[in-house]
């Protein structure tokens, strides 16, 4: 047989030219000019998938962290309706956790009011108008910078002109806003005898994806049911994100089957951190909470979780470890570009 087609002289050992990925190139037993024919060859099949083109635009690469590691809180608070407790009782709970070294503190999904349309008018504040118009926001900025931490400030009901939103706000250790995300994907769901609800009664939903570049990394913001949609999480772990923070409130249908499922999942494919916060249960309230937040690693693993009193739970976020899974299952480069692609509209628009 030619040199040419010695490639098909090795089919018993990869069974066929057309599965080479199965076959060490870099073997000892093989002769240099052979390996290099071997190597382009796989070099070549690799690249035919267009792994670059899964991602349009291209991913962004992954920058270095400020911090490769720090402790996180996932202040799992009581909600009442007593507004100017739960903003006295959100403070206390940040402090806490700061005193225990936190240097990001994650607060729930609608922390300030009961979790109910009826209330969500009652208790929205003026984000934008900020002193007594966002007493809430006026205290997560002023806690942020006495205690020099990140702040992911949960979410409240945010009064905008006319319309209203389920609004999360991120503030940097100097006290200012950094980000401002409305809930992208609205909570309107109806399972017949188990639990129905429309946040669009009352709610607006936000337009744009939110990621955001702060002293413990870049980070994505997701509120609750924003959790199930996997292509917002995609879309930021190709804007580089190191960690997804959602805060959340399911309910005691979906939470048992889904909560803790959903959050493996979005680290797991996108192998980074993830990070939800929800209310502490009341089962005398009109919405029960299902609790339990947790921080997930980027091997799907759960590293810290609690169960469904009020808690906080802290532990550490090691950056260190997204390169070493990504360096274990190179997902990145196996993406089959010329099968399938996920596009970014806001990046590609602004190009």
């Amino acid at each position: 047989m030619k040199a040419a087609a010695g490639l098909v002289q090795f089919s018993s050992t990869f069974h066929s030219k057309n599965h080479l990925l199965f076959f060490n190139p870099f073997s000892s037993t093989l002769s240099e000019p052979l390996k290099k024919r071997l190597y382009s060859k796989v070099s070549g099949m690799a690249s035919s998938f267009k792994p670059e083109q899964a991602r349009v635009p291209p991913a962004i690469e992954l920058a270095k962290p400020p911090l490769t590691k720090y402790k996180i809180a996932l202040c799992q608070l009581s909600v009442t309706k007593d507004k100017e407790r739960n903003i006295a009782h959100a403070r206390k709970a940040i402090e806490e956790a700061a005193g225990k070294g936190a240097q990001l503190v994650v607060l729930p999904e609608i922390w300030n009011s009961p979790y109910s349309n009826d209330s969500f008018p009652v208790y929205a504040e003026d984000i934008d108008a900020g002193g007594d118009a966002s007493p809430s926001t006026g205290m997560l900025s002023e806690a942020a910078q006495r205690l020099q931490i990140t702040i992911v400030g949960g979410s409240i009901p945010e009064r905008y002109g006319e319309r209203l939103y389920n609004t999360c706000c991120v503030f940097g250790k100097d006290g200012v806003l950094r980000a401002k995300h409305r809930k992208l994907h609205l909570f309107d769901i109806d399972i017949p005898g188990q639990i129905t609800f429309k946040e669009s009664k009352t709610l607006t939903a936000g337009e744009n994806p939110t990621i955001v570049d702060t002293d413990v990394g870049r980070i994505g913001i997701g509120i609750c049911y924003d959790i199930r949609f996997e292509e917002l999480a995609m879309l930021y772990a190709a804007r580089g994100a190191h960690l997804l923070c959602y805060p959340g409130a399911f309910n005691m249908t979906t939470g048992p089957l889904h909560w803790e499922l959903l959050q493996r999942a979005r680290a797991t494919d996108n192998q980074l951190f993830v990070a939800t916060c929800s209310p502490a249960r009341d089962p005398r309230g009109g919405y029960v909470a299902w609790g339990h937040s947790t921080l997930v690693g980027p091997f799907g693993e759960v590293l810290a979780t609690t169960e469904h009193d009020e808690a906080t739970v802290i532990a550490e976020v090691d950056y260190s470890q997204v390169e070493l899974r990504r360096t274990n299952l190179p997902l990145a480069c196996q993406k089959r570009g010329d099968l399938y692609q996920l596009v970014d509209i806001q990046r590609l628009n602004c190009q």
